[in-house]
């Protein structure tokens, strides 16, 4: 059959399709734009992307990504010190600081407990966060972690971890979104709403 491009192009398309949420197709399009806009976008993404792999790193405190270490969030004087929220990952990490809901410090593990997977204890940030916590500053844990049977194994776990220092743990409520309509929700959301229903004068 012949070939429709050269190599380097498949070398692009393969490297894009590895990225998420891009398939073989879709790599192919996002190829195609970038050949497209070579001046306007392909050439500074090149340059971007050679700078970010150079400069950012994981913060050693709280396992964020950032261009420092310890990172703009770590040491954000601002930040209430003792609280401090545990995730699983960094995207999770951005999610809850975009919010602007919670003004804490946070914990990233780089994962969840997965036998099927072979991830133990010793391959997340579970004995640096029990390390952190034993130092005394922190006075609550909120675990927020995915809504996964991983999740929840995790969270019992480092929630075991901690039992023997003197902070309070804590964990998200998981329910009905704000503005979700319940005819829409899976039956897992619906039965974590009725398990974690409070009174109305709370």
């Amino acid at each position: 059959m012949p070939r429709s491009h050269s190599t380097d192009i498949d070398g692009l398309i393969q490297l894009l399709a590895k990225l998420p949420g891009l398939g073989p197709r879709s790599a192919k399009r996002a190829a195609l734009d970038l050949l497209k806009k070579r001046e306007s976008v392909m050439r500074p993404l090149a340059r971007t992307l050679e700078a970010v792999a150079t400069s950012v790193d994981f913060c050693a405190q709280c396992g964020n990504l950032d261009t420092v270490s310890p990172c703009h969030i770590c040491s954000d004087p601002r930040r209430d010190a003792g609280t401090l929220c545990v995730v699983e990952d960094v995207a999770d990490l951005w999610a809850l600081d975009r919010s602007e809901g919670y003004k804490g410090l946070y914990h990233v593990l780089g994962g969840t407990l997965s036998a099927l997977d072979g991830v133990g204890p010793d391959d997340l940030r579970i004995a640096s966060l029990v390390t952190r916590v034993s130092e005394g500053t922190v006075q609550e844990v909120i675990l927020a972690l995915n809504a996964t049977v991983e999740g929840q194994t995790t969270s019992h776990y480092v929630a075991d971890m901690l039992s023997e220092t003197q902070v309070q743990i804590t964990a998200l409520a998981h329910g009905v979104p704000v503005g979700g309509e319940l005819d829409y929700l899976d039956d897992g959301t619906l039965t974590a709403a009725l398990n974690s229903r409070r009174g109305l004068e709370d």
